[in-house]
């Protein structure tokens, strides 16, 4: 027979679904955004409640919620939209036709509009050809707004206290504005012989 004292104390543990049903989530170990298909709680006799929560998020397998993160409000990713990585199904490929892949069955699709569409894919077949460099590609455009603002902050840090700052955050910060620079600089139309006229920022 159970303690009773023991199963109170079990019954504090229990879990409890930390995110709901078409909520869009962060998969740390995956690297990629995911939207929760389903909740999943594992039922045990005698108990109250769930034991244990596994989420599917449609990667093939099961997720516990510390493997999952909610999107951070961030100033800098807000001011170009919401740019994230979410998985596509590859509709051309099975998933046993691709075991080298990274996450057999999918693609990764970097989307830019609240509606989960534009942005930035690739053609199944460049991806079947070098599908962890697109991976790494993908992540790296996910995270453009971030690194834009990161080098913003960079630039920034030095114009106040120039004199003091150390030569090498110097440098970087000098580094930061020429990539900012070519980033925020509208390219001449052809034909047309003008400099390029630096864009001002929105």
């Amino acid at each position: 027979m159970i303690d009773p004292s023991v199963h109170e104390h079990r019954g504090r543990a229990m879990a409890r679904a930390q995110f709901q049903k078409g909520q869009k989530v962060w998969v740390e170990c995956v690297g990629a955004w995911a939207c929760i298909e389903k909740v999943q709680p594992v039922w045990a006799k005698g108990f109250d409640e769930p034991v244990r929560v596994t989420y599917d998020v449609g990667l093939g397998r099961e997720f516990t919620g510390s493997e999952l993160m909610l999107p951070q409000d961030d100033a800098a990713a807000a001011d170009m939209g919401d740019w994230r990585l979410l998985r596509a199904r590859n509709k051309w490929q099975l998933a046993e036709d691709c075991q080298h892949h990274p996450f057999p069955g999918t693609y990764p699709v970097v989307v830019t509009d609240p509606a989960d569409w534009g942005g930035w894919r690739v053609p199944g077949a460049e991806y079947d050809r070098d599908p962890e460099k697109i991976e790494a590609q993908a992540r790296l455009i996910a995270a453009a707004p971030m690194l834009m603002k990161l080098a913003e902050d960079l630039a920034g840090s030095i114009d106040e206290n120039v004199d003091e700052a150390p030569p090498e955050l110097i440098r970087l910060a000098r580094a930061a504005r020429e990539m900012l620079k070519a980033v925020k600089t509208v390219p001449t139309p052809v034909g047309d012989v003008d400099e390029p006229v630096a864009a001002t920022a929105a």
